[in-house]
């Protein structure tokens, strides 16, 4: 999970042969270190043409997902935990590192209250098992803090600390996004901080999820924090374009927030990169 990535939302949000084939051609042109490939829907991925494809363009992967709200495992983690093993089996056999992403809920669960320990245990439990059924496939397991209007269980660096050490998985790592970090943390640069024993991977997104250097996070900040706590792991750049209503819904994307991939490829990906060689992280 090191070097510079994509998210699979610039091209494509459905992992389907079309999909696959758009996306990995583009990552390679853009050269790309790595492909994270939203994985919503893992029994329908033709497993040898994704692996096929990865592999005759020695492009590595990370799969990542928000689960949907039939196996929320805040309610049901039986069902939680059984689609979490399907996302690890068709990981594995397209190659991929690890999976990650809201692991531990959906994107749009929120309750209106704060999370229960009725909820948390139930999160903690699928999430302790996942993890291991992970380690024995050889995965690497994230969970991804999200904003308060996406969930109401994890949205801080330091509450997936307080998750990782409650359930002790050796494989288990937090996965940062600076979009949601800015609106949650008390400073990003404090939420690196605090995430820093257990950070493997961070999402680059801009404030408005558009294309980076042209919204209101602090990249200075992102980047020297990073640098300063020697961050080894996955620079992931990820910008939300032509979502499908389903996905737009629990996002509340609304509107574009960029004219097309090209734009945010051009400009975006350009702006991070310097930014990270400036910080001397790739």
């Amino acid at each position: 999970m090191k070097g510079f990535g994509v998210h699979t939302s610039m091209w494509t949000m459905k992992w389907d042969r079309d999909g696959a084939e758009r996306a990995i051609k583009a990552a390679v042109e853009y050269e790309m270190d790595f492909l994270e490939i939203a994985l919503l829907d893992a029994p329908s991925v033709d497993v040898a043409h994704s692996r096929s494809l990865l592999e005759k363009h020695e492009m590595r992967a990370i799969c990542s997902l928000g689960l949907p709200q039939p196996v929320w495992p805040s309610h049901n983690p039986e069902g939680a935990l059984d689609h979490l093993k399907v996302v690890f089996d068709t990981a594995k056999a397209i190659g991929a590192e690890a999976v990650s992403g809201v692991t531990y809920g959906g994107i749009g669960e929120r309750s209106g209250l704060p999370p229960t320990e009725a909820e948390i245990s139930n999160v903690a439990r699928v999430l302790e098992a996942s993890a291991k059924y992970a380690k024995l496939l050889g995965l690497q397991f994230g969970i991804e803090p999200v904003n308060r209007y996406e969930t109401h269980l994890i949205n801080t660096g330091w509450q997936a600390c307080d998750m990782i050490e409650r359930i002790g998985s050796d494989n288990i790592f937090i996965h940062l996004d600076t979009y949601h970090m800015n609106i949650e943390e008390k400073g990003v640069g404090n939420g690196i901080l605090d995430a820093r024993e257990h950070l493997k991977y961070i999402h680059l997104s801009e404030s408005d999820r558009g294309t980076p250097g042209e919204g209101c996070c602090d990249w200075d900040e992102i980047f020297a924090t990073l640098a300063a706590i020697n961050f080894k792991g996955g620079l992931a750049m990820e910008s939300f374009i032509n979502m499908p209503p389903e996905i737009s819904y629990g996002l509340s994307i609304w509107r574009p927030v960029a004219s097309n991939f090209q734009e945010v490829m051009a400009k975006g990906l350009p702006f991070l990169r310097n930014k990270a060689l400036q910080y001397g992280l790739i």
